[in-house]
């Protein structure tokens, strides 16, 4: 059932028993970082809990219409509410409770997920209560929260909370067999900026060229070769800690010395391409 998300075993256990023993509750709350998966455990929740047939919709032996409308994103009775502009307004919450009174089409229930509910303003939290102190008997109400501080107490206590735990490294090992162990400790538990260590992963491994250009005294090559330098101008200071990094590991005091004078005269707002053309003049 959840077998495809990675971590959060105890949680499996939990909503697989929920299922099974047809002990839904009207309301939940899942709590944790952002970026370790509640959301997919939130959608594959929500898909069982709707399935017309769960022993063989799990099994994969004969797909309910519920299950095959859920994965085309097109059942009728899920419903997925975010917010716009970094805050989810009272008109959405009020147009879901409109919704949520019209009965179920497919299934016998109707499952609405709330992503980054702790963006809902203290209005629409109040409007959200009216639902949660009273809602239809087919209605599951989800919310997806990462600062639980921000959450009333009213809205907490009508909710059954869901702890979720960071990942581990060998967790995120198992996803992203090719980041090393440095860029997995920079994840902290969490996949949201997954994308980012990649990419700095990638710069690492270019930087890793540069400076065997730079280290060969091949000033032309050098030069055709620093793209990465010039044109990253917004992240130029990280990626030459970055390169003074792979300097340091090879013993290079000369070439961590022209790094640092570049990276004080670019802070002192001296020609950004000058200053790049400086440090790859003085260290090849």
């Amino acid at each position: 059932m959840f077998d495809k998300i990675i971590g959060n075993n105890k949680i499996k256990d939990f909503l697989k028993l929920a299922i099974e023993t047809n002990n839904i509750s009207h309301s939940y709350m899942f709590v944790g970082k952002s970026g370790i998966g509640k959301k997919m455990f939130a959608k594959q929740f929500a898909k069982y809990i709707m399935c017309l047939n769960n022993e063989k919709c799990i099994n994969n032996t004969d797909k309910c219409s519920s299950c095959i409308k859920f994965e085309a994103n097109s059942n009728p009775d899920f419903i997925e509410i975010m917010p716009s502009e970094k805050t989810l307004k009272i008109d959405k919450i009020r147009k879901m409770q409109e919704k949520i009174a019209e009965k179920p089409i497919l299934s016998s229930k109707k499952v609405y997920i709330i992503d980054e509910a702790d963006t809902m303003t203290e209005e629409s939290q109040n409007c959200l209560l009216k639902t949660l102190e009273e809602p239809p008997e087919y209605a599951v109400i989800i919310l997806i929260v990462s600062n639980e501080s921000k959450m009333l107490a009213t809205i907490k206590s009508r909710c059954v909370s869901v702890k979720f735990d960071i990942l581990s490294n060998n967790e995120i090992k198992e996803l992203y067999p090719n980041l090393s162990e440095e860029m997995i400790q920079l994840l902290e538990g969490s996949l949201e900026n997954v994308d980012r260590v990649e990419k700095k992963l990638e710069q690492y491994e270019e930087l890793k060229k540069i400076a065997d250009i730079l280290e060969s005294g091949n000033l032309v090559k050098a030069f055709n070769n620093s793209d990465l330098l010039y044109t990253e101008k917004c992240d130029i200071i990280g990626i030459l800690e970055t390169l003074n990094m792979i300097f340091w590991e090879r013993q290079n005091i000369k070439a961590i010395d022209i790094v640092e004078r570049t990276k004080k005269k670019i802070s002192q707002n001296n020609n950004y391409d000058m200053c790049i053309d400086y440090l790859i003049m003085n260290i090849c």
